[in-house]
């Protein structure tokens, strides 16, 4: 906002009376603010109608524009035609109650007219002149610092006037505390508001706070006014400093062309005269350097001409000699690098050409027919280049052909694929592309076909294999050796007493031959050389002598290379002659490495069969295929996996156990697919058995027939028969009845399935018996929570378990107990003697379902003897006879009776019965005891006595308990 000091916090009056005149008169020594114009306009936007729309401060400087306009904003807010101004701030929130009231005239005060100032006026006139003319004579130097004083103390004290509640920078009308002490409500505490008290004080607070509003504006205006010289000066100021750059950017320019041209007269004529002596001093050293390659330049044709015609041996010496020689005479010059990089691009070259020819030959040999015959292919050809790699030193070569089998290894498998995909008129090949899964839509028996393809060709591969490595090994070994020969015909020649003349002769032999002495041995191999050209000239005493002839032979540096070797002919096993030099200087341990590489290697072609092998086993393995298959299909798998182990162990001489572990972990996952899909069979018919004696079809009986023979395996389906043939109400075994339920006879099934699993395949051994041990502990732990544990009511939803579920349940048991020690046996015939400890897990079992048999028996006694309890506890010996406790009991007992008779054998009842007849003595005996019935002879005794008799003759009528034993004297307390 912007206002000026012609505002005043005190009322002006239109009078000119000299005492509002001298205010009037203060004011204008204040310097007048002016608003501050727009040193910024509006930035051009693009749109021409937009363009300085508003005033420039250069344009319109000298004339007015809208930034001339001031409005006092004191003045705005206390509009003096705004009658009830005060109404808006009091009514805005609170309400129409406060609104202002004429105030009625005091009674009191008398009316005060300016005749009343008249006497003051005539006595400060006088004053006022007398200051006014000694201010305008004597005016004070520092009249605007004294004024900006008075200015700066004056709003100082303005602001002092404004409560410091103000200047809190926590101030909030929200508060109550700050609300009630700049609005008290003390003002306001008449009835409705509507005193004139109230009214006065409402508007006394309302100019109150007017006022403080004024005092702060005004502040603020000041100091906007005192900030406008420091942005103008800042204007200036970069004005300034932009002249300022401008004459520093011209003494730089004109600094700088003084410089070039001291540069162009002075310095620049002296540096091409140096540049120009050193240029010619360095084309002097480099004409005689090409002058001196002149003479070895003949030596890059002479190689080109060497490698034309297959000469690699030549060509690589000829390079070595080369090298030599730029390395001694051409020394630390640049020049001889472009030869230098030829010869070693040449020797490169040749070591590229001998490896590509070795791939070839490997390439050719292992991607032949793969046919019965097991014949080497070019075998002199493989000797000259195993010969010439030995040579060059390319001891790695062997990797070449590893690598070749690893490629022929996968064609073989796919190129069987394709044949027998292409056979088989079910698979299109448009519509599967890949191959995977057309193997994948092979059934078993075209899939088996294809794997015993499969094997038979990797046979005859490795046969190849092995024939080809075996003619590598001989040339490595022969290379060794003749290592050995000549090592013993150096240690010869070093006894003998001409040693040091041997030496110097051939040192001038070779001198004399144009040779390098560097050149033709290393240094271990002086001595070696020597000899053996020695013992050439010895053996060969009819050719020329080479000491006298060699000086006037021009052609002596071509022959050199020949004339130092000593060669030995020597022939392979397949009766291919090969000539062994002695420049190859090869250590016995490199040779015995390599010879070692090479046989490793006919171990690894093993290993990349055996790989690939499980690979294509793991390829059809994906969607599970051979954990379906079944025992026979399984077994013919395995045995076919085996042949093949076998045979690749018979070709390489050494195991293989990636195929044999691929082998048995596809026993181990048809082992655990076998068993969870009978044990997760076996779960869903215990969860549906509702525990109900089950009719015994013909097979199953037959199949507990077979057994019963000795012989665990599961008889072939005879159809015709098994329709001819009722079912029978019992399973007979071994001359004795169980009766069982569905579930037991379908057990019986899957026992005998893991029997005859472990019969086709006896490497599964351990692993059938441990699942067999935990199937059988499943079900006996399931059955005893299904039935003793009264699981089926909410599994099946039996209303209760009876004493005949109790019954039928320990017969089951009973009859998976007679069949654990046959399946042990058949176990034991079958495991290893450090295996046997396994067999515990059948002792446990037995033991536990003995356990569980107990625990049902137990159960049915619990079961009378709770009845006993109750139908006792009330008994009483009283007329009529018998009574109607014992005549309730003996129908209870004859109802357990029928419940078991025709399920447990008789013995087993009886031994059952002894137990509920002792339970029964022995809570009839407490009952009498406490009703004090004694074995006097008396009444009491007499009606005792016809009901136990009651008891006695209905139980022992019975069927099979007409002899037990019931010792019914021991009711009777024994007199001591």
């Amino acid at each position: 906002m912007a206002s000026s000091h012609s505002s005043s916090p005190v009322p002006q009056s239109k009078s000119s009376d000299a005492f509002f005149k001298k205010e009037a008169d203060a004011s204008k020594r204040f310097r007048a603010v002016q608003s501050l114009p727009d040193v910024c306009p509006k930035e051009p936007t693009g749109d021409a109608s937009n363009l300085c729309d508003s005033p420039s401060l250069v344009v319109d400087q000298h004339r007015w524009t809208i930034y001339h306009s001031k409005v006092n904003l004191p003045a705005a807010l206390n509009d003096p035609r705004l009658a009830k101004r005060e109404s808006d701030f009091f009514t805005k929130t609170w309400g129409v109650d406060f609104v202002d009231t004429e105030v009625t005239p005091s009674f009191y005060l008398p009316q005060i007219t300016k005749e009343h100032f008249a006497s003051y006026q005539q006595e400060i006139t006088p004053r006022e002149k007398i200051h006014e003319k000694c201010k305008n004579i004597c005016p004070p130097k520092d009249t605007f610092d004294r004024t900006l004083l008075h200015t700066h103390d004056k709003s100082r004290t303005d602001l002092e006037q404004v409560p410091k509640i103000f200047m809190k920078p926590d101030f909030a009308l929200e508060d109550s505390i700050t609300f009630n002490a700049v609005l008290p409500w003390s003002h306001f505490n008449t009835a409705g508001g509507k005193g004139s008290r109230d009214a006065a004080s409402s508007k006394l607070l309302q100019e109150k706070l007017s006022h403080y509003l004024d005092i702060v504006e005004v502040n603020i205006a000041h100091q906007i006014s005192l900030r406008s010289e420091a942005f103008f000066h800042a204007m200036t100021s970069q004005h300034e400093l932009q002249d300022y750059l401008r004459k520093t950017s011209q003494a730089v320019k004109l600094l700088r062309e003084k410089i070039s041209k001291i540069d162009k007269v002075m310095c620049e004529g002296s540096l091409r005269v140096l540049r120009l002596s050193l240029t010619r001093n360095n084309c002097i050293k480099t004409y005689n350097k090409l002058k001196l390659m002149a003479t070895v330049h003949q030596t890059q044709p002479t190689v080109q001409l060497l490698l034309s015609t297959s000469e690699f041996v030549g060509a690589l010496d000829l390079i070595a000699t080369t090298q030599e020689v730029l390395q001694q005479e051409l020394q630390g010059i640049h020049s001889f690098r472009h030869l230098g990089s030829q010869l070693c691009e040449l020797e490169k070259l040749i070591d590229k050409m001998m490896i590509a020819e070795f791939s070839t030959y490997a390439r050719s040999d292992l991607n032949r027919p793969l046919e019965d015959d097991c014949q080497i292919l070019e075998e002199e050809r493989l000797v000259s280049l195993v010969f010439g790699l030995l040579k060059q030193r390319k001891l790695n070569f062997y990797e070449i052909y590893g690598d070749e089998m690893i490629i022929t290894a996968k064609n073989i498998i796919k190129q069987c694929v394709v044949n027998t995909v292409s056979q088989i008129e079910e698979i299109d090949t448009e519509v599967v592309v890949k191959i995977a899964d057309q193997m994948r839509m092979m059934n078993f028996p075209q899939w088996f076909d294809l794997l015993k393809n499969i094997f038979s060709k990797f046979t005859i591969f490795l046969k190849r294999i092995k024939a080809t490595l075996n003619v590598i090994h001989s040339v490595v070994l022969l290379v060794l050796d003749k290592n050995q020969k000549t090592r013993d015909l150096e240690d010869t020649l070093q006894k003998g007493s001409a040693k040091d003349s041997v030496v110097d002769t051939e040192v001038a032999y070779l001198t004399h031959e144009g040779l390098f002495i560097s050149d033709a041995f290393g240094e271990g191999d002086l001595l070696t050389a020597a000899a053996d050209t020695t013992s050439q000239r010895n053996v060969s005493p009819s050719s020329e002598p080479c000491s006298s002839d060699s000086v006037s032979e021009p052609e002596g540096t071509t022959d050199s290379s020949s004339s130092k070797e000593q060669t030995s002919s020597s022939v392979t096993p397949g009766g291919v002659e090969m000539m062994i030099t002695d420049d190859m200087k090869l250590t016995d341990l490199e040779l015995g490495k390599l010879a070692n590489n090479i046989q490793d290697l006919l171990y690894n072609a093993s290993d990349i069969c055996h790989d690939r092998s499980v690979k294509f086993l793991m390829a059809r393995a994906k969607d599970g295929f051979l954990e379906k298959l079944n025992s026979s299909e399984f077994v013919a798998l395995s045995r076919l996996m085996e042949g093949f182990i076998l045979d690749a162990e018979q070709i390489c001489g050494r195991k293989s156990m990636s195929l044999r572990g691929a082998l048995q972990s596809q026993a181990n996952r048809f082992v655990n697919r076998f068993h969870e899909e009978r044990k997760t069979k076996l779960s869903l018919l215990l969860d549906n058995e509702r525990w109900k004696q089950a009719e015994v079809p013909a097979e199953f009986q037959d199949l507990v027939d077979s057994v019963s023979d000795g012989r665990i395996s599961l008889p072939e389906k005879k159809a015709a028969a098994a329709e001819e043939r009722k079912p029978t109400e019992f399973l007979v075994v071994e001359g004795q009845k169980y009766a069982t339920v569905g579930t037991v006879l379908l057990l019986i099934r899957i026992i005998l399935e893991y029997c005859q699993c472990v019969d086709n395949i006896p490497s599964i051994t351990t692993d059938m018996l441990t699942r067999l041990s935990d199937l059988l502990k499943y079900f006996n732990s399931r059955s005893c929570q299904l039935v003793l544990g009264a699981g089926a009511l909410q599994v099946v939803g039996l209303k209760t378990i009876t004493t005949k579920n109790l019954a039928l349940s320990s017969r089951c048991l009973q009859l998976i107990v007679h069949y654990i020690p046959i399946i042990r046996a058949h176990f034991e015939a079958r495991l290893q003697p450090k295996q046997f400890s396994m067999l515990r897990h059948f002792d446990h079992i037995t033991k536990d379902y003995h356990d569980h048999i107990a625990e049902i028996s137990a159960k049915l006694v619990a079961i009378m003897d709770s009845l006993f309890d109750k139908l006792l506890s009330k008994y009483e010996v009283k007329a009529p006879v018998p009574s109607a406790c014992f005549r309730n009991i003996c129908k209870q007992m004859a109802k357990m009776h029928e419940a078991i008779s025709d399920l447990l054998p008789e013995e087993q009842t009886q031994m059952l019965f002894l137990r509920i007849n002792a339970s029964y003595k022995l809570h009839l005996k407490r009952q009498l005891a406490h009703l004090n019935v004694v074995n006097d002879g008396g009444p009491q005794n007499g009606l005792v006595t016809a009901d136990v008799a009651f008891y006695t003759g209905n139980l022992q009528a019975l069927k099979g308990l007409n002899d037990l034993d019931l010792n019914m004297v021991e009711i009777w307390e024994q007199k001591r």
